[in-house]
């Protein structure tokens, strides 16, 4: 029943574990060593090296020797012996507690001293969210760049604009992208806001009153406050949280997925957008020469970029209701609800943001627009749209606009007819042609129907958007667009 039917040769294969595709398929190297047990339990070591130090700075009995063994020991990590310590003692900080004094026996008695095991675990996430809003916002810049760049080469390129899924006025197709620029600057500033917001817990004991560090102090306030400031700025953080209980507060990782959740409806927005387009032969994402669409229909060329970027955003999304819920249940000054759902929450909500980024900007490199297409799509339409044009234009030349009303109603009625029962061009111009009252404009009607005079101020509303909104947060990643902004290639 629990048997495993591999040979028994393979079976401590990695092929015979569960593997995320996160980390096999989709997200960058650096962002998966983010959350990697490596960068994790080295960083551990780290904080308990700058809580010697500070130690020592403020007088307590700890030796250069001893730090100088520990910073020695940072990557050197004996994970099977952390994992036999654990299995024994059935807690991982102190099992890594016992792996390092092992490591490290000078340094033993002063590994962890006053702390508890948030000191090393919590301060540890608020150091990866940092870095892992660092690791996405230049991605992020990146994108806004180069759809930046598409949306001002196309901000004049008339096509079919659509309410309720239904052909509207026209608008262009860098305007359109200019929408989807909209939101991505938003999740620029709500993921710049959330990294800024970011301080560290420091140290505060099992409740968060500090306690066992005014004892250590021997009640000395002013110690216990320089200690907890200076070991946050050898973290590199130049803000703490003040107070806290045993944890800091999940709001925090609350906030955090919040924006990455966000960043995931524009992103499942924008690509069905182009998704959509796509269906229309409009717009096309890249598409690689050996690529295949389907394994039974070999003309296909599906937007499967598109697609997992939406199944992917799904996902994203789906993440705030569970960081708001592990807020929700922690009691008190803290309860355990939190760590098993952290460990996947908040790894996971960073190496799908990293994934969705990554795809997003391969499509945005190799976005294809068919004008030609776009144009005939527009003749479709744009017949019905010019119909209040064709009527003012002959109440100027001296007609009736009730009667001219009328029989453009009619003779729209017929086209409708034709497109619709019929499967027909629309042919409203040809029969407006041919209907003697509307001689005196048909020299008009190629300037009445030139679509250009259709979209308004879309080009204007591009360049300024582009202006005063977008270059002042491309400027603010311009020196990392050099590494970020290459041409994406994806594994798969």
């Amino acid at each position: 029943m629990f048997s495993i039917d591999a040979p028994v040769e393979i079976q401590n294969s990695e092929y015979c574990n569960y593997r995320s595709p996160l980390s096999t398929r989709y997200a960058s190297k650096e962002m998966q060593y983010n959350f990697s047990d490596q960068k994790k339990f080295s960083t551990w070591r780290k904080l308990w090296i700058y809580l010697a130090k500070a130690e020592k700075e403020l007088g307590l009995d700890i030796t250069d020797d001893q730090i100088a063994e520990l910073e020695a020991a940072i990557h050197d990590i004996d994970f099977e012996a952390a994992a036999a310590h654990e299995k024994k003692v059935r807690h991982d900080v102190m099992a890594h507690v016992h792996t390092l004094a092992e490591r490290c026996p000078k340094a033993a008695p002063i590994i962890h001293l006053g702390a508890t095991s948030c000191y090393v675990g919590d301060n540890t996430d608020l150091i990866v969210l940092r870095h892992g809003l660092d690791l996405l916002l230049p991605r992020l810049g990146a994108i806004i760049s180069q759809l930046s760049k598409f949306a001002d080469e196309y901000k004049s390129l008339p096509m079919l604009g659509f309410t309720h899924l239904q052909p509207a006025q026209l608008t262009t197709v860098g305007k359109r992208a200019s929408l989807w620029l909209s939101d991505l600057l938003m999740d620029e500033r709500a993921l710049s806001r959330a990294r800024d917001d970011l301080r560290f817990r420091g140290v505060k004991g099992t409740t968060g009153t500090q306690a066992s560090f005014l004892q250590l102090f021997k009640g000395d306030n002013d110690k216990v406050r320089a200690l907890d400031q200076r070991v946050a700025e050898l973290a590199g953080f130049n803000k703490r949280y003040i107070v806290t209980g045993q944890t800091y507060s999940r709001k925090v990782d609350l906030e955090v997925i919040s924006a990455l959740s966000g960043l995931g409806a524009t992103v499942h927005k924008m690509c069905s957008d182009i998704r959509l387009l796509a269906s229309r032969k409009e717009l096309e994402e890249p598409f690689e020469a050996s690529q295949i669409g389907s394994s039974a229909m070999p003309y296909k060329r599906n937007p499967m970029r598109s697609e997992r970027c939406c199944a992917l955003a799904r996902h994203l999304i789906t993440l705030h209701a569970n960081a708001a819920n592990t807020h929700a249940v922690q009691w008190l000054e803290r309860t355990l609800d939190d760590s098993a759902n952290r460990r996947i929450t908040l790894a996971e909500g960073f190496l799908t943001a990293d994934a969705t980024l990554l795809t997003l900007l391969n499509i945005c490199q190799g976005l294809v627009v068919y004008p030609k297409v776009i144009a005939r799509h527009i003749a479709q339409e744009l017949p019905f749209m010019a119909t209040e044009n064709i009527i003012m234009a002959m109440v100027q030349a001296g007609g009736d606009r009730q009667v001219c009303h009328e029989k453009i109603r009619v003779l729209s009625h017929e086209a409708g007819a034709q497109v619709k029962q019929h499967g027909k061009d629309n042919d409203l111009i040809e029969r407006v042609k041919k209907d003697s009252y509307f001689a005196p404009i048909i020299s008009q009607l190629d300037k009445i129907l030139d679509a250009s005079t259709f979209i308004g101020r879309a080009p204007e509303q591009v360049t300024e958007f582009i202006e005063e909104e977008v270059n002042p947060i491309i400027a603010k990643y311009k020196h990392a667009l050099a590494e970020v902004g290459k041409p994406v290639s994806l594994l798969i």
